[in-house]
């Protein structure tokens, strides 16, 4: 478990030894990646420090529009900037290094110090220093944390940020990893932004027609495996191309997430080909007790939580990469279907 008192120590250390500091969100970026790092770019910024937070890989997601400071994001890639304008590049809710950008393979000059701050099992620490901790079941839990460690005022601004990325990775405070103290900490902050009811409808509420026209396509296909206990929804990137889909409706998490909630369907899988053999996969479990759907990211060059976890496959068919998901999860759980 992180110990915040001295990790933390080196990372206010190095906050105030920086001037021009980095910060990115991830490629489809969720509300923890938004909120982690809105709310550091709000409490630095009272600091007096330079920031500049990129949108990276992906467009910004709609229904985080609202949260304090989107017009602060700039819109650009990692490959876009000149990194020697850095001293600081400090890497929020993100376990590996094509999480930054998927673009290239991400290097970081050796001027620049780094600093991750992430929840996710898989991470290894990427970072010059790592403020790492898998018992938190979201990076803003954390960043809440490490705030009060240092006894940094959480204003308005930070406090909806905050509760955003907590209510979002929680999945509305209902998967594993979620505990009283989330709850203590979200009464805290909701406390301090009275109305957080506005942020979880604008979240829910800012859907785009094409989000309909996505599901209706995705779920047409779901087949089961492994006597009914793991199921696949699976779209190619030709029907995105011919059905004209917004790119920001297509939601790999959201699909598994509807398939893990049908009784008897342990596993939901959604494998989704975002660019010409270029395929995005998410797993989800509705049981983390039995599997531990990280063991099957990792072995596939992803990574995550054991509820909850995924990857990118590159420069393999659509029909390809379902084979080897379904390889890999029999080879993980030999038993599955038995269990």
């Amino acid at each position: 478990m992180l110990n915040l008192k001295s990790s933390g120590k080196k990372f206010w250390l190095e906050i105030k030894k920086s001037k021009n500091i980095l910060m990115t969100l991830h490629p489809s970026p969720d509300g923890d990646s938004i909120g982690s790092n809105l709310a550091l770019y709000h409490a630095l910024a009272k600091m007096g420090k330079k920031i500049t937070l990129i949108s990276g890989d992906s467009q910004f997601p709609n229904n985080f529009i609202t949260l304090p400071g989107t017009s602060k994001i700039t819109i650009q890639n990692f490959f876009n900037l000149d990194l020697s304008k850095f001293d600081l590049f400090i890497i929020n809710d993100i376990a590996a290094l094509s999480q930054i950008s998927r673009l290239k393979v991400v290097k970081f000059p050796k001027t620049l110090k780094t600093i991750n701050i992430d929840h996710h099992a898989s991470n290894s620490g990427l970072a010059n220093i790592n403020l790492i901790d898998s018992s938190y079941p979201s990076t803003c839990q954390l960043i809440f944390d490490l705030f009060e460690s240092n006894k940094v005022k959480i204003t308005s601004e930070i406090a909806a940020c905050l509760f955003v990325g907590m209510y979002t990775d929680t999945g509305g405070f209902k998967y594993s990893g979620t505990t009283d103290k989330t709850f203590q900490i979200a009464a805290k902050l909701a406390a301090i932004y009275p109305v957080f009811t506005k942020l979880i409808f604008d979240i829910e509420n800012n859907d785009h027609p094409d989000r309909l026209k996505f599901l209706s396509l995705i779920l047409s296909t779901v087949e089961t495996h492994f006597s009914d206990s793991v199921a696949i929804a699976s779209l190619n990137h030709q029907s995105i191309k011919d059905n004209d889909l917004n790119p920001t409706v297509i939601s790999s998490s959201e699909i598994a997430n509807i398939l893990k909630s049908i009784t008897g369907w342990q596993i939901g899988v959604a494998i989704i080909e975002h660019q010409s053999n270029n395929i995005k996969v998410s797993f989800r479990t509705r049981d983390a007790s039995n599997f531990d759907l990280s063991l099957v990211a990792v072995a596939l060059g992803g990574g995550g939580h054991k509820a909850a976890a995924g990857l990118v496959l590159k420069d393999i068919s659509l029909n390809d990469a379902k084979k080897l998901v379904i390889k890999t999860i029999k080879k993980t759980y030999p038993k599955i279907g038995k269990i």
